[in-house]
């Protein structure tokens, strides 16, 4: 291994490190030392690779922003665009382990982003390539006919408010909106836009 690629490594783990720790305990009690412990790596080598505490949260946030649409197939123009679309309702949600985190670093970077210039800037940032996804995958459907003409922008727009709005709900347990409501909820509303059946596809 090069030595690139021990760096691109140790960061790589750092972050992670981070992700679950903010996730676990929130940012506010995190410090620079319980990072550096859970990656297994010296204080001095985490803040070689992030001098402060804040640019090192923006880096997990973006970190994590990554992560989310590795499984979605998005760049594969062969799967349906109904199926894609699917995929990434179900990857803004809190669908599994993973995701769950992501939602705990979501909460934490909103409650940063009402007090913090540079976390506000940082989400509307996120929530400007969350809303590019969406629309793109849309616009890709009406391109090749399966979708309906529509607002694009509404539409995605739309999509990202019920997966917030009903993602906090699966978080917070609450008993009246489980995983599988919350899907065919947000299918069923945005169907009649699209043109499509409203039953949640098989993905």
């Amino acid at each position: 291994m090069t030595k690139a690629e021990r760096a691109l490594e140790t960061r790589e783990r750092i972050l992670t490190a981070a992700c679950e720790v903010i996730a676990e305990i929130g940012f506010e009690h995190v410090s620079m030392r319980k990072v550096a412990e859970h990656a297994a790596v010296s204080k001095a080598l985490l803040h070689y690779h992030f001098d402060t505490r804040e640019k090192l949260f923006a880096e997990a946030m973006t970190h994590s922003f990554a992560k989310t649409g590795t499984d979605t197939g998005s760049e594969d123009d062969s799967l349906p665009a109904a199926v894609v679309l699917a995929r990434i309702v179900r990857s803004m949600l809190p669908t599994d382990t993973e995701l769950h985190q992501d939602w705990k670093l979501w909460q934490e970077l909103w409650v940063r982003s009402q007090r913090d210039a540079t976390a506000r800037h940082l989400a509307v940032d996120l929530y400007d390539q969350l809303h590019a996804w969406v629309g793109g995958v849309v616009e890709r459907g009406i391109a090749s006919g399966e979708f309906t003409h529509c607002d694009v922008v509404a539409l995605a727009t739309l999509v990202l408010a019920l997966c917030d709005g009903l993602g906090i709900r699966v978080m917070l347990e609450d008993p009246r909106v489980d995983l599988d409501t919350a899907q065919s909820t947000i299918w069923r509303t945005i169907a009649p836009a699209l043109g499509i059946p409203p039953v949640f596809p098989a993905v």
